[in-house]
């Protein structure tokens, strides 16, 4: 097929370029460069520096493309909260524009990355694709119009068929099949383990592990991490499952929680450093489990995870640190 990829030079965007490069996918990208970088970009993809809200401008009706896959748009759930406009520009009216060069190009097929932290419930259960979606923050609330205006457009569309990728905790790295190294690049960086990675690497003096006292085996919080080539792979399988006027929310994790502890410990038996950490109060709104239930991915794509362990997780995350901080 003919795919144009939002955000393809971010992280998880990267990754599925290059995944679908290799399944012999002819692969666009558009990327403002703006979180992403020009490194991770597959040699064999055609590449646009432009924002999203240029969509229209590749995504003509005579392009001929068979699908689109969605990554484009801001992440940081504190930034969010400080500057909630610039989440509305990039996600929903980013978004919007996209919706609209396809609708006009005649686009049969979208693959749009979302995020599991619109469910709320009860701090034990895991969530499924039933679970209540109430976001708790501007950038979750983004995330979650963007799936009712996909909802609407394919519900409004015999052409049109899409799925909503929810994530838990991508994580870990990926070496591409032409050597390219690809793994978490955030700056400031907001997620547990390249933060861990980082303080066991020295380029910050101290963990600060939030809250001490939930009711969980060890008393911290319980999440869910998936390896991103995990990940990567089941946007190729919801891609091949799309069907015109329909769609689709898949949640994806491994399904068995962490604790903020025993992630601390596996890195530090991986890493081999035993560097400070700070104990401190929970920080408001953070549940104590918070896991995926991913039963209709394995029943309807045929997904599972290859790569749950999570010493093998943080191995690969770790091997990504030491070169991305190689002689710093």
């Amino acid at each position: 097929m003919k795919l144009l990829v939002t955000g393809g030079a971010g992280y998880i965007g990267s990754i599925v370029a290059h995944q679908l490069v290799t399944a012999g996918h002819e692969v666009e990208i558009i990327d403002n460069l703006s979180t992403g970088f020009a490194a991770n970009l597959p040699a064999r993809a055609r590449f646009h520096r432009m924002s999203i809200h240029q969509a229209a401008d590749i995504l003509t009706p005579d392009a001929g493309f068979d699908g689109v896959l969605h990554f484009a748009g801001s992440i940081e759930v504190a930034e969010s909260v400080r500057n909630p406009d610039k989440y509305w520009a990039n996600n929903i009216e980013g978004s919007l524009a996209l919706l609209r060069a396809i609708r006009a190009a005649g686009v049969p097929r979208l693959i749009v990355s979302s995020t599991g932290s619109m469910y709320t419930g009860d701090g034990i259960t895991a969530f499924d694709e039933s679970a209540e979606v109430c976001p708790k923050n501007p950038y979750a609330a983004t995330k979650s119009t963007v799936d009712q205006l996909i909802a609407g457009e394919c519900g409004a569309s015999e052409v049109l068929g899409a799925a909503s990728l929810r994530y838990f905790n991508a994580c870990g790295s990926v070496l591409t099949t032409d050597g390219i190294h690809l793994g978490e690049r955030h700056d400031p960086e907001s997620h547990l383990i390249p933060i861990l990675l980082q303080a066991a690497g020295g380029q910050r003096p101290e963990f600060t592990l939030f809250g001490t006292d939930y009711e969980t085996r060890d008393g911290t919080c319980i999440r869910d991490y998936i390896h991103v080539a995990d990940l990567a792979a089941a946007h190729l399988l919801a891609l091949a499952a799309i069907e015109p006027g329909r769609y689709e929310v898949y949640n994806f994790g491994n399904g068995a929680g962490h604790t903020n502890r025993e992630v601390l410990d596996t890195v530090r038996e991986v890493t081999g450093s035993d560097f400070p950490v700070h104990l401190a109060e929970r920080r408001p709104g953070d549940p104590a489990v918070c896991i995926a239930a991913s039963d209709k991915a394995h029943r309807e794509l045929g997904w599972k995870p290859e790569h749950a362990d999570l010493e093998t997780i943080v191995g690969d995350a770790w091997r990504f640190h030491r070169e991305l901080y190689a002689g710093n």
